[in-house]
């Protein structure tokens, strides 16, 4: 389910608490750990870079030591999930039950998906500044949070909306699908909220368009169920929502976990909004906001120097245009020539904010993924690929219009070799596609 072998600390004096999570979490691909207190957690993170943590904060020795883990990797950013009682140490996730654990592999995944955006645009910095140009100050959104409530007007629903208006945030309801894209038409959100309660089939036709959207793609969308609604909560998460909650939690604990959500990516949106101020710099393309080749190769390093020093894992993909007969005659008349620049565009728009996606030539592309595993990897270029097959385009009078397809190619680092390699065996795995 996520992006690269999750690494986790699980400390809590007692096993028994996280023993379910734990052998969920390692169900899922994890490497997990169980520390005592401490002490145990302090030796963990010094013999392994762990990824993230999830703490017991009903114990109060666990809560008080808290800072001290933060400091043990100073190259890195630790998320922190609390799970228990409140308390006054800043954490970055708050709950007060135990989750499932496929839901708290995708909360832990958002959170560490933060973390490495932000070590990507201080490397993008670097980069920029190598070649003469300057990034924007990273510059946060100040106004409420905004969450749109689809769904019918039910009261558990409404008592939810109640609590997030309450806490500040601006929700805006949608009862049916239409008002629901017109609102995602008109204006921005952080979250939205799809009630699934007595028609859930709704919600997931909701979801699924937002999915197939490059503008709405990386919104957070959140399954609100009734209790006791059966589930099967890895397939919602592999779906694409990133929290499914009944009505048996409390609308306060519902409404913290929607705007942690929301916060989280209203802070990567303002890192992409920093990004994108370079467009017109000589290091990006001005109209899709790719990287030029020169570019790319010099950041591809950076990154590269820095993932083996975070040991974490990245992986290069390439998507080259698949050519056929068809294509072919389309552009006598320069109809996909005139297509591509729309089509690197629509790549820019839905790659992470932490990946950099570049202009290998006319016909292909390339998108560096910082902490993703091939697996991954493969998976998001597929779903690019796939929203961009969506879409149809003109071909001339008297002709139908003609979706564009990919052949993709994807590498994972290894060991002992050098950024140019990693691209070349990503371009090879490409053109062996092709082949095949």
């Amino acid at each position: 389910m996520t992006d690269f072998a999750m690494r986790v600390l699980l400390v809590s004096p007692q096993r028994a608490i996280f023993a379910v999570l734990q052998t969920g979490l390692e169900a899922q691909g994890c490497d997990t750990l169980w520390a005592a207190d401490i002490e145990q957690a302090v030796m963990a993170l010094e013999t392994r870079a762990y990824d993230a943590i999830i703490v017991d904060t009903d114990d109060a020795d666990i809560v008080a030591g808290l800072a001290r883990l933060r400091t043990v990797l100073p190259d890195r950013y630790l998320p922190v999930m609390a799970v228990g009682a409140e308390c006054d140490t800043e954490v970055d996730l708050r709950m007060r039950d135990v989750p499932h654990p496929a839901q708290a592999l995708v909360r832990l995944e958002h959170l560490v998906r933060a973390a490495v955006a932000e070590e990507e645009f201080n490397l993008r910095c670097q980069t920029f500044a190598q070649h003469g140009a300057n990034l924007h100050k990273v510059v946060h959104d100040r106004q409420p949070i905004s969450v749109l409530a689809i769904g019918a007007a039910d009261e558990r629903f409404l008592a939810l909306s109640n609590s997030l208006r309450e806490a500040g945030v601006d929700v805006v309801a949608a009862p049916t699908p239409y008002t629901a894209f017109d609102y995602l038409h008109e204006r921005a959100f952080d979250a939205a909220i799809l009630w699934g309660g007595e028609n859930r089939a709704v919600a997931m036709s909701i979801a699924s368009g937002m999915k197939r959207n490059t503008r709405l793609y990386h919104i957070p969308l959140v399954l609100y169920l009734r209790d006791g609604d059966e589930v099967n909560l890895t397939d919602l998460y592999v779906r694409g929502f990133a929290d499914v909650v009944a009505t048996s939690v409390s609308e306060i604990e519902t409404a913290e976990r929607v705007q942690a959500l929301a916060s989280n990516y209203r802070r990567r949106q303002a890192i992409r909004r920093a990004l994108d101020s370079v467009r017109v710099s000589q290091l990006t393309d001005s109209v899709t906001g790719l990287f030029h080749r020169e570019p790319f190769a010099s950041h591809l390093g950076r990154v590269f120097a820095s993932t083996k020093r975070r040991k974490r894992t990245l992986s290069l993909c390439v998507l080259r245009v698949r050519k056929n007969d068809m294509l072919a005659t389309i552009n006598r008349g320069g109809w996909l020539d005139m297509a591509l620049p729309q089509v690197g565009a629509m790549i820019s728009r839905l790659v992470r904010v932490e990946d950099t996606a570049a202009s290998l030539g006319t016909d292909s592309f390339a998108v560096m993924m910082p902490a993703t595993d091939k697996t991954a990897a493969v998976q998001a270029a597929e779903r690019i690929a796939a929203v961009i097959a969506c879409t149809a385009f003109e071909a001339g009078q008297d002709h139908s219009p003609f979706i564009i397809e990919f052949d993709i190619g994807v590498a994972e680092m290894v060991e002992g070799e050098s950024p140019i390699q990693l691209l070349e065996r990503a371009v090879e795995d490409a053109r062996q596609k092709v082949v095949a």
